[in-house]
């Protein structure tokens, strides 16, 4: 039983080896003006602590677009390593066409 010590790694290790999940948000392309870069707004509801009433709050984020969203788009973007000095988003799915 040639075990490598690989296999052994991943025997003591179990599944703190694998990678934990990204966080992922939804939201709407606010500008595609820059190459392979769109701006997501993303929206939220928070409750205010003093007259209880949801309130809208918006984030905005650049994201690499290889999928190439537009304007008005509703996309999926997932957190990954930093790929410029303020991009730290990716696109992985266009979940719906903006209507022209």
């Amino acid at each position: 039983m040639a075990e490598t010590q690989e296999q052994r790694q991943e025997e003591q290790h179990g599944a703190k080896r694998r990678r934990g999940r990204r966080v992922e948000r939804i939201g709407v392309v606010a500008s595609d003006k820059m190459e392979k870069t769109v701006v997501v707004r993303v929206d939220r509801l928070v409750k205010h602590p003093k007259y209880r009433r949801y309130v809208r709050r918006t984030s905005k984020f650049m994201a690499h677009n290889e999928k190439g969203a537009t304007v008005g788009d509703k996309v999926r973007i997932v957190e990954t390593r930093p790929l410029s000095r303020h991009k730290r988003w990716r696109v992985v799915e266009i979940l719906q066409k903006a209507e022209k």
